[in-house]
């Protein structure tokens, strides 16, 4: 009981504690909602264009995937983050706070979520996208009306997985001026040996990457018709 009063009186916590995750929530939330609009997008295209895919395209295809999504996914997000700072602050006119962290967050989160959106896609039974060619559907007719609705369960546990990933990415970004629970926990936790602003911060992750898994989970099975 000792220890639970001084952890809910630790001035650090108390102070501390409120900004920290509003800016962790707010890296996420713009940095998951920017990577949905950009990562769907090139997750189909690489699908569409794909050797034996509905507009073939191998130039692009090498351009986008063996290159850019590839490469980018190889990057430690440490370091790409460092590297992306000249952009960063060229982008959003500073390097530092958790707007300037969504930038590398969403650069880092889109290649992966554009192959989890290609993966989903290839997983669809290719008579369904001859019967919809048969009935005369565009290939935007096909993608809008066929992939995306029968992708969507495993669509939405790619977004579940990816905003996991995002949620774990914010808290290294906070070692570089990216603000968040992660900058708590290293100035305090780590730099000062706080113990309990260590746990404490730890804790709150588990529960925001359980919240998500869950919610995720929920409407998974909500949209899965199958």
């Amino acid at each position: 009981m000792d220890y639970l009063r001084d952890l809910f009186t630790n001035p650090l916590l108390i102070n501390g504690l409120p900004p920290a995750i509003i800016e962790t929530l707010q890296m996420v939330g713009i940095s998951s909602l920017a990577t949905v609009v950009l990562g769907l997008p090139l997750g189909v295209v690489l699908f569409v264009v794909q050797p034996g895919g509905m507009a073939e395209n191998r130039i692009l295809h090498t351009i986008l995937s063996p290159i850019f999504v590839n490469i980018t996914r190889s990057f430690p997000y440490a370091i790409l983050m460092v590297a992306l700072i000249p952009l960063t602050r060229f982008l959003v006119g500073t390097a530092i706070g958790p707007i300037a962290a969504s930038v590398s967050l969403t650069i880092a989160a889109v290649p992966f979520f554009a192959r989890l959106v290609e993966t989903a896609l290839r997983d669809i039974h290719g008579g369904k996208i001859d019967a919809a060619h048969a009935m005369g559907s565009s290939r935007m007719q096909t993608i809008t009306k066929v992939l995306v609705p029968e992708a969507m369960p495993t669509l939405v546990a790619g977004i579940t997985t990816t905003v996991v990933t995002i949620v774990g990415y914010s808290a290294m970004a906070g070692l570089v001026g990216g603000g968040g629970l992660g900058r708590l926990a290293y100035n305090y936790g780590y730099q000062r040996w706080e113990v309990d602003v260590m746990v404490v911060t730890v804790i709150l992750l588990v529960i925001l990457v359980q919240l998500i898994q869950f919610v995720g989970d929920r409407i998974s099975r909500a949209v899965d018709h199958r």
